[in-house]
């Protein structure tokens, strides 16, 4: 069965030059990639940055919370109110430590899975009826400081890794975008670089 057709496309990551090129900031270069050369403007009443791009006959939002990824929420909460989009609508692009790097998933619903952005927006949304693509990053090694590593630039082997998993995802866009999410997670479920 298929899902509803999604209008927002949320990307998580942190505003500001400083992060602008952590692993943290997965999400934002997903939507910035989506984006092309559709413009992002600021947007105070939805604590974000805005654009609009058309995919597969779908016009969609495009937004980066300007929140911090802490309290993305509020910046998705806002935007779907404000044009009515369901949770269903949805899609919510964040980084994904149990993922190594390259590697893409897309789910439909879920928990948090201890990532404090989409907590967040299971709070604001009141439940967690959205679908996620998850990018992965990868953990640091054992012992090593979790925060400190996805505040971190990552390699240029890894940096090139998630380059090739976007790629690989905006492939998808269009059924992605019409929701046919079982037919993209078994091709993004079996990529491999």
């Amino acid at each position: 069965m298929a899902a509803r057709p999604i209008a927002l496309v949320a990307g998580l990551g942190n505003p500001g030059p400083e992060y602008a090129e952590t692993r943290h900031n997965a999400g934002f270069h997903f939507v910035e990639r989506l984006a092309g050369s559709a413009p992002f403007r600021h947007e105070p009443r939805f604590e974000g940055d805005v654009a609009r791009a058309n995919v597969a006959g779908h016009e969609l939002w495009l937004l980066k919370p300007t929140t911090f990824m802490n309290h993305s929420g509020s910046a998705v909460g806002k935007l779907a109110r404000f044009y009515k989009i369901t949770p269903a609508e949805i899609l919510v692009v964040h980084d994904e430590l149990d993922l190594v790097p390259g590697t893409a998933r897309l789910k439909q619903g879920g928990g948090a899975g201890g990532h404090n952005g989409l907590t967040d927006i299971i709070a604001q949304l009141g439940g967690p009826d959205f679908a996620r693509l998850r990018l992965g990053i990868g953990r640091p090694a054992p012992g090593g400081d979790v925060a400190a590593w996805v505040l971190k630039r990552a390699s240029a082997a890894d940096r090139a890794l998630l380059e090739d998993s976007i790629s690989a995802v905006l492939a998808q866009m269009e059924q992605i975008v019409r929701g046919d999410h079982a037919k993209v997670m078994n091709v993004l479920h079996t990529h491999t670089r």
